[in-house]
């Protein structure tokens, strides 16, 4: 089986050098992403509409690797400000809420100051 690598377009991969999503067989590990809108390069303020637009960003490279957020097994949660976390189970929670994946938070610092949560996804395909 040959990896399959999926981008964003974001210009991060190109600098970084990474991938938005790697597909090793019915596995899909979706890097850490954060609320860009990769179209725009531009990012809300808020948390809350943040972490709408980190699951916007996995679903789309979780289709683009014949998968879904159904297929999801473990998602981290990465706030600089742990507080905020609830804010978000709302947004979490109509995502997630009947796939129910194994999950963590983990309170620390991001690249970027804009950035206000990150989230990252393992998936497995369904046959």
């Amino acid at each position: 089986m040959t990896r399959r690598f999926i981008s964003s377009g974001s210009t991060f991969e190109a600098e970084i050098g990474y991938s938005r999503a790697v597909v090793d067989g019915d596995w899909v590990f979706v890097s850490g992403t954060t609320g860009f809108d990769y179209a725009t390069m531009s990012i809300a303020d808020d948390v809350v509409a943040q972490a709408e637009q980190c699951l916007k960003n996995i679903e789309s490279a979780l289709r683009q690797a014949d998968a879904s957020l159904a297929d999801v097994v473990r998602v981290t949660y990465v706030l600089p400000d742990g507080a905020a976390f609830a804010s978000c189970w709302p947004v979490l929670r109509r995502y997630f809420g009947e796939v129910r994946p194994a999950a963590m938070m983990i309170s620390a610092g991001l690249a970027d100051p804009r950035m206000k949560i990150e989230i990252e996804v393992t998936a497995r395909k369904r046959s």
